[in-house]
């Protein structure tokens, strides 16, 4: 088998074929011409045909020179992706979400971590649930947006559904939506609609409603109800964990849908790498098996007596 040609010489061959001028060559590679034109004049010393022609003007490929060419860009084209490629592996993931999703995905990308150490997920939380990917060096983000206006090739998480959650201690105080009237209403933001949208569902009034204690986030609304000191209300699917947990419990059998959905996103127009759409794939299942769960529960809870729901379990 006849000796390979050196590598950097065939480096030096495929640029100097794009260009075909030593000097251009020479500034691509950082080198000097006289070293680009030496390291040709090896290489085809090597092979024992010429490569170019030389002429007054400059260079021209001969026949085995524009076989050469086709070879080695398919050679370095294959280095330049694997280089990207494996680099791409070492670099974490880069998501961002809302603070309001944590309760629900940060156990998953937790477990994700342990099912895949070798694709690793930095997580960005922001008060904001939108994303612009022009601006923001993100591979991915959850967003809640309207469900009548879901973004294109969005993945969907799970739709928005309301009810009531309060700590364990406070379950036999609410028989009826009714005694909302006597409990201290938890806000997970300042406008109240929330739990406006859930009272006018199960046709309830209450004088109290504005009376409550509000919050930024519905991560500390629920923290607090957790804590016994009122009755929150919250997503369905975002609680799960905290329900499954025995730290919250849903005390009525009234889920609200809003309208409105949770979805993971990538930049537009653009592939996503294999790792981010497996990561993707994942968090989706996850959220439709979270989801089943959550209509076992209504099931459950339908076929209960009228009065108290028995605890549901996710």
């Amino acid at each position: 088998m006849k000796r390979l040609p050196p590598l950097p010489a065939l480096h030096t061959f495929w640029v100097t074929a794009q260009c075909c001028n030593f000097t251009r060559a020479a500034e691509r590679l950082h080198i000097t011409q006289g070293a680009v034109s030496r390291q040709i004049a090896g290489l085809e010393r090597h092979l024992g045909y010429p490569l170019f022609v030389r002429q007054a003007r400059g260079l021209s490929l001969t026949e085995q020179g524009r076989e050469w060419q086709q070879c080695t860009q398919q050679v370095f084209g294959l280095v330049g992706a694997a280089v990207e490629q494996i680099g791409r592996r070492r670099q974490a993931l880069q998501l961002k979400a809302s603070t309001c999703v944590m309760r629900w995905l940060l156990p998953r990308l937790m477990q994700w971590q342990r099912e895949r150490p070798d694709v690793p997920v930095e997580l960005t939380t922001t008060v904001a649930n939108t994303v612009d990917f022009r601006r923001e060096p993100f591979d991915a983000a959850v967003i809640y947006a309207p469900i009548a206006e879901q973004p294109a090739e969005a993945v969907h998480l799970f739709d928005e559904r309301l009810t009531p959650v309060c700590a364990p201690a406070l379950l036999a105080t609410l028989r009826a939506p009714a005694d909302l009237q006597h409990q201290v209403l938890l806000h997970p933001t300042r406008d109240e609609r929330d739990w406006t949208l859930w009272l006018n569902a199960a046709d309830v009034r209450l004088s109290t409603v504005s009376q409550g204690h509000h919050f930024e986030t519905l991560d500390l609304a629920m923290t607090v109800a957790s804590q016994g000191s009122g009755v929150a209300i919250g997503d369905c699917a975002l609680i799960g964990e905290d329900v499954k947990a025995g730290r919250l419990v849903m005390p009525f059998e009234r889920r609200v849908p809003t309208g409105m959905g949770y979805y993971l996103v990538s930049a537009p127009g653009a592939q996503p790498m294999p790792e981010l759409e497996a990561l993707m794939a994942w968090l989706q299942s996850q959220a439709h098996s979270s989801d089943q769960g959550g209509a076992a529960v209504l099931e459950l809870t339908d076929r209960s007596p009228s009065g108290a729901s028995p605890l549901p379990q996710f």
